[in-house]
């Protein structure tokens, strides 16, 4: 037994540990949150950690404890960006900077309805059989559709719309995007439930706050407060996240100006090429960094990490790569470069928006957001 807070009542109450919950959390990534004795250094060295509600202190008792409702309406595992200094600074090793990263794995396999994400989380040949899979079945649709055929693969000239009708691809598209973003809206729900249980919030108070959102979302501004001496990790976060949007934006709106059987470039293909060239670099550096393991947020990576960037990486170079291809008017390897590309897209869409890492690119500034939607209205702090 161990003694907490009731925070309504202000008494000591007895909390029975939940020794399943301490287990299934080293499956997310979390096993030296145990070595933890509280000292509060990890806070101290946090430039985000507020002075009347510090993190990630109450996070490493909680887990030790086996708290999961309290972890589950939590919104500070969120407002953790990782900067390393706590990691770097405990006295125990006790790694809370990379325990909240893996209670952010966990919470995103609770919000998950579906219950994906905690297969993917906590198996790594599950994750990879997926990616895999998904892969194979890209393979399969071409191949079913006629891609393949002589007629569908003119060698004379590249001719994309041919092997692929840029109306069969944009069609699938939307209906990938409607799925996927169905899932994502949903789990974002269930995240909005467990948080904000016994909040009696007026609509004035989310309207107002919406302002929190779309700043945090847009301008990535937590990584900046957070890497307060070097800016370089909040910058590759700056141009990362909105390269993705962008990309993703034109090849949802805009695919008949990039699926084009011209060697000429057009301003949306010139754009395309930029984003993706961003795409490339920063996934590019990261993987060197977790190789090298120089900076402290890239010392531990659990798996998901690696399959995250490996994807996203090798789904910049070959849709380059492709291009260049058609560019250079060599048709086999174009064709060829396109269905290697959607081999690593479907599965980095499919996988990462609505249940892995992408996910985060929602919770995070939600986070934010209904935080200061609790603090409008005074909601007590759990201790």
């Amino acid at each position: 037994m161990a003694a907490a807070v009731d925070v309504e009542k202000g008494k000591p109450e007895l909390v029975e540990p939940d020794l399943e919950l301490i287990e299934e959390l080293k499956h997310f990534g979390a096993d030296t949150f145990h070595k933890c004795y509280q000292c509060a250094t990890c806070s101290v060295a946090c430039s985000l950690s507020p002075d009347q509600d510090p993190f990630p202190r109450k996070q490493m008792l909680w887990a030790k404890w086996g708290l999961k409702d309290r972890l589950l309406k939590d919104l500070d595992v969120w407002t953790c960006y990782y900067c390393g200094n706590c990691s770097t600074r405990c006295p125990r090793k006790a790694e809370p900077g990379e325990t909240m990263m893996a209670l952010r794995r966990y919470l995103t396999s609770q919000y998950d309805w579906t219950g994906i994400s905690r297969l993917l989380y906590t198996s790594r040949w599950r994750e990879i059989g997926a990616v895999v899979g998904l892969g194979l079945l890209v393979v399969v649709l071409f191949a079913l559709s006629g891609a393949f055929s002589a007629a569908r693969m003119p060698a004379d000239a590249v001719s994309v719309n041919t092997f692929i009708p840029v109306g069969w691809v944009h069609a699938f598209d939307l209906v990938m995007a409607a799925v996927l973003t169905f899932f994502l809206l949903t789990n974002t729900y269930r995240m909005w439930r467990f948080v904000m249980e016994g909040v009696d919030a007026p609509l004035s108070a989310y309207i107002s706050g919406l302002k929190t959102f779309v700043v945090a979302a847009v301008t990535q501004k937590r990584w900046r407060d957070c890497d307060q001496e070097d800016h370089s990790i909040w910058l590759k976060h700056f141009i990362f996240v909105p390269a993705y949007v962008a990309m993703f934006t034109l090849v949802m709106f805009f695919l008949e100006h990039l699926q084009v059987d011209t060697s000429q470039f057009t301003s949306v293909s010139l754009l395309g090429y930029v984003f993706a060239g961003i795409l490339l670099y920063v996934s590019g550096n990261a993987i060197l960094s977790r190789l090298r393991k120089t900076e402290e947020i890239h010392k531990h990576s659990h798996d998901s990490d690696w399959m995250f960037l490996i994807l996203l990486f090798f789904t910049s170079l070959t849709g380059i790569l492709m291009h260049f291809f058609r560019i250079a008017d060599w048709a086999l390897p174009t064709y060829y470069m396109y269905v290697i590309h959607m081999a690593f897209v479907v599965p980095l869409l499919v996988l990462e928006v609505p249940f892995m890492k992408w996910a985060h690119l929602m919770y995070r500034p939600l986070a934010l957001y209904l935080k200061e939607v609790q603090e409008s209205v005074g909601t007590p702090k759990a201790a």
